[in-house]
C-alpha cells in the first residue's frame, strides 16, 4: 500500500457539510484477524501483514478469507472484546479521492491501516480485538445475487455490512467502532464527523462512545497542526445518501424507510435480521475528495493519529483514561 507524506501546512476551518457518503441503511458510497502475542509497532506495513496472519478466524465458513478475525491481547487481559470495522474492501473500494500530489486513493485502501494500527494499540492495552477484515477483501462471502460484473449490487452492499454486524455479535464484542472516510462533490468539503444510532436500547452509551471517538481522533489530528474542522457528533438517521430509486420498491425502498446506518441500526423485519448488539459508532475523520485531507488519510502519520484517537476513546469508554 503506497504512503504519502502528510501535509504540514494548515488551512482555514471550513463549515459543516450538508451531505455525507454514509448510506442510509446500507453504508454504500455514491461516488463512484487465538493471536500469537507478538508486540506490534503501529504504522509498519510489514508488522501489519504479520499481525494479520496471527489471528483466529471467527467462522471461516461464514465470512470471507481474512475477514472477521480475532486477536488476543499482547499485554495483560481485560477480558473485553472490541470490534473494529475497516470500511468497504474487495470489490467495493468505497469513496474515491486524491492526494495533493495527484495520487488517486480509495476508502477501502486507507481505512484498513487505521483499523490494524488501532487493533495493535488496543491489544497492547489488554483488549481482545476482532476486526472485520485483515486485507483487501469483502467481509461477506458473496453470492451470485451480491455481484454484477464484478461489483456489488445493492443487495451485496447490504449483505457485506450486515456481515460486519454478525461478526461483532458472534465475537461477543462490547463496543463497535466503524472506520470510514467521507467524500463530497467539492474539494471544499472537509472535516471529521462521528455518528451513533439514537434508537437502540444502548443509545446513551453509543452517544458517549461517539463523543469520545470524535474528540480524541480530532485532537490527535489537530495536535499535528492540520486544522481539521469539527463537524460534530450526529445521529445516523440524519446522514447519508441513497443509491437506488426508492420509488421502484424493493431493497432501495426498504433502505430509505429504514433511516439508520446498517452498521449501527436495529433489526427490521424482512430487511435486516442481524443488528449489532453493543454500543457502536462510525467515524469519518477526513474527506478523501479534499486533497489536503486525502494526503493525511493516505499517510502513515495520519493513519496513526486516527488510530491513537480511537484507542484512547475506547480506553475512556471502558473507564480507563489513558493518553
Amino acid at each position: 500500500m503506497g504512503q504519502t507524506t502528510p501535509p504540514t501546512r494548515t488551512r482555514p476551518t471550513r463549515g459543516i457539510r450538508l451531505r455525507r457518503t454514509l448510506v442510509v441503511g446500507v453504508l454504500l458510497v455514491v461516488v463512484v484477524a487465538v493471536a500469537v502475542g507478538v508486540a506490534i509497532v503501529p504504522g509498519s506495513r510489514s508488522t501489519r501483514r504479520s499481525t494479520a496472519a496471527s489471528g483466529r478466524a471467527i467462522d471461516p465458513s461464514t465470512f470471507a478469507t481474512g475477514s472477521c478475525v480475532a486477536f488476543a491481547p499482547t499485554s495483560g487481559n481485560r477480558h473485553t472484546t472490541v470490534f473494529l470495522d475497516a470500511g468497504h474492501g474487495g470489490v467495493d473500494p468505497g469513496g474515491v479521492g486524491e492526494t495533493e500530489s495527484g495520487r488517486t486513493i480509495d476508502e477501502a485502501q486507507e481505512t484498513l491501516p487505521v483499523e490494524l494500527d488501532a487493533m495493535a494499540l488496543l491489544r497492547a492495552r489488554g483488549y481482545r480485538v476482532v476486526v472485520s477484515r485483515t486485507g483487501d477483501s469483502t467481509v461477506v462471502r458473496p453470492t451470485p445475487d451480491d455481484l454484477i460484473r464484478g461489483t456489488f449490487t445493492l443487495q451485496g452492499a447490504h449483505d457485506d455490512v450486515a456481515a460486519r454486524d454478525q461478526c461483532a455479535d458472534d465475537a461477543g464484542a462490547r463496543a463497535l467502532v466503524g472506520i470510514y472516510y467521507d467524500a463530497g462533490g467539492s474539494t471544499d468539503n472537509a472535516g471529521s464527523i462521528t455518528a451513533y444510532d439514537p434508537d437502540r436500547p444502548f443509545a446513551a452509551a453509543s452517544q458517549r462512545l461517539a463523543t469520545l471517538v470524535q474528540s480524541d481522533v480530532l485532537s490527535r489530528m489537530n495536535a499535528q497542526g492540520w486544522g481539521i474542522p469539527d463537524d460534530g457528533v450526529q445521529t445516523d438517521g440524519s446522514l447519508g445518501s441513497l443509491d437506488g430509486n426508492p420509488s421502484t420498491g424493493g431493497l432501495a425502498a426498504e433502505a430509505a424507510d429504514y433511516n439508520h446506518l446498517l452498521l449501527l441500526g436495529p433489526a427490521a423485519p424482512g430487511y435486516f435480521t442481524t443488528p449489532s448488539t453493543m454500543p457502536g459508532t462510525v467515524i469519518e475523520p477526513l474527506y478523501l475528495t479534499d486533497p489536503f485531507e486525502g494526503s493525511i488519510a493516505a499517510s502513515a502519520k495520519g493513519q496513526q493519529a486516527i488510530a491513537q484517537g480511537i484507542a484512547a476513546a475506547v480506553e475512556q469508554f471502558f473507564g480507563r483514561a489513558r493518553g
